[in-house]
């Protein structure tokens, strides 16, 4: 009869000019309403939501019921689609991509950048890993696409705003499991430690001047204080130098310069064996909790329920803070600058300015084992120290 259907971008129905007119009907199975119903001559139907949803789909040609199709992925190839340009994000929606797996036991392809791949192909062997050049858009029974929707007002791509339920746990709500947090399996081929003496790794940078720790004295202090402590104090920052306009960012004096270009899971190697990590809301420290490692989060503009959760968080409330997670601010990735309340004001970027060096030391002093660094014998020390 030429009928096809899929789940590729929501339920979709390809209905061939017949004799008698087609009716279709679409029907949450989880919730019992109907979504759709109607009759037409010839042409395509798709349902308005986007994300996973247990759909009966039943199509009539005439009055004779020709089609009733349960969703069901047992067994079946399903796509589900990462932005390529972020690490954190993908490293937090991954987890959920796994739990999907494992509870339809179906056969999973994700699309990430390339770079990732190596950080989780080989602790997640029941998923398969491609690059978006790699894809065959005709091979998968349902596909579906993860990502932030900041214009989602009727919530065709995500049932929950991500906003309101964090940054990570949008994937579990997109994908229809478990928004409960885990972090993701990765595996080094070299988990060698890359120093004898005890470290801290710190990040710095980030694509953004809301990001950053807008203090100017903070970073120096606090990597002050860390080697009056007998640590070390790595930067593995991509950059040492990032921003824009007449807001730069240096990497701290006295940090151990191993900034630079460099593959993922040798940024792991150096978080996995560090004391903790220091950073800002964006990829390392998520790289840095995937590898188990203490972190010290410092961020004003997003609220501490948007990223994954870590003793070790620090915000001022006593500044304006958070507006990342307020659904009546849009987020300008252009505007390096950007500051939906202050910009321009003396209160510009006040959510990180605000944040104290003693009261990221204060955070720091909380860490099990802080101030007692014994050396480890047996590793290979650095080859550019400061």
């Amino acid at each position: 009869m030429g009928l096809r259907y899929d789940f590729n971008d929501g339920c979709r129905v390809l209905l061939p000019e017949g004799r008698q007119l087609w009716r279709v009907r679409l029907s949450d199975l989880d919730t019992g309403n109907i979504l759709f119903e109607s009759v037409l001559k010839e042409g395509r139907v798709n349902s308005t939501k986007r994300y996973f949803l247990r759909i009966r789909l039943e199509v009539w040609h005439g009055d004779k019921q020709v089609l009733t199709h349960d969703y069901d992925a047992r067994g079946r190839e399903v796509l589900i689609q990462f932005p390529v340009g972020t690490l954190g994000d993908t490293l937090g929606w991954f987890p959920y991509a796994v739990r999907f797996q494992q509870r339809h036991g179906c056969r999973v392809t994700c699309v990430v950048a390339a770079r990732i791949i190596p950080l989780l192909r080989a602790a997640n062997p029941e998923v398969d890993l491609i690059a978006p050049d790699e894809v065959e858009p005709t091979r998968y029974y349902a596909t579906y696409n993860i990502g932030l929707f900041f214009n989602d007002d009727d919530h065709v791509f995500q049932p929950c705003d991500f906003r309101l339920v964090g940054l990570h746990r949008t994937a579990g709500h997109i994908l229809g499991v478990d928004p409960a947090e885990t972090p993701p399996l990765i595996a080094l081929a070299d988990d060698s430690r890359p120093m004898a003496e005890p470290y801290v790794c710190i990040a710095v940078q980030s694509s953004s001047g809301c990001k950053y720790w807008n203090n100017p004295f903070g970073w120096g202090e606090v990597v002050h204080f860390l080697k009056e402590a007998g640590y070390r104090v790595v930067c593995i920052d991509q950059k040492p130098v990032h921003g824009d306009g007449l807001m730069w960012t240096h990497i701290p004096h006295g940090a151990q310069d191993e900034t630079g270009d460099r593959p993922l899971t040798e940024r792991a190697r150096w978080l996995k064996h560090a004391a903790f990590f220091i950073g800002l809301s964006s990829g390392l420290g998520w790289l840095a909790w995937a590898a188990g490692t203490p972190v010290v989060m410092i961020s004003g503009f997003t609220h501490p329920t948007n990223e994954f959760n870590t003793p070790y968080r620090v915000i001022n409330y006593h500044a304006c803070n958070s507006c990342w997670n307020d659904p009546r601010v849009r987020f300008d990735h252009r505007d390096f600058f950007w500051c939906p309340k202050h910009k321009g004001t003396p209160q510009h970027f006040e959510c990180t300015k605000l944040i104290t060096a003693e009261q990221v030391k204060a955070v720091i002093r909380t860490i099990p084992g802080f101030a007692m660094p014994t050396p480890v014998t047996g590793g290979m020390p650095s080859e550019r120290r400061t």
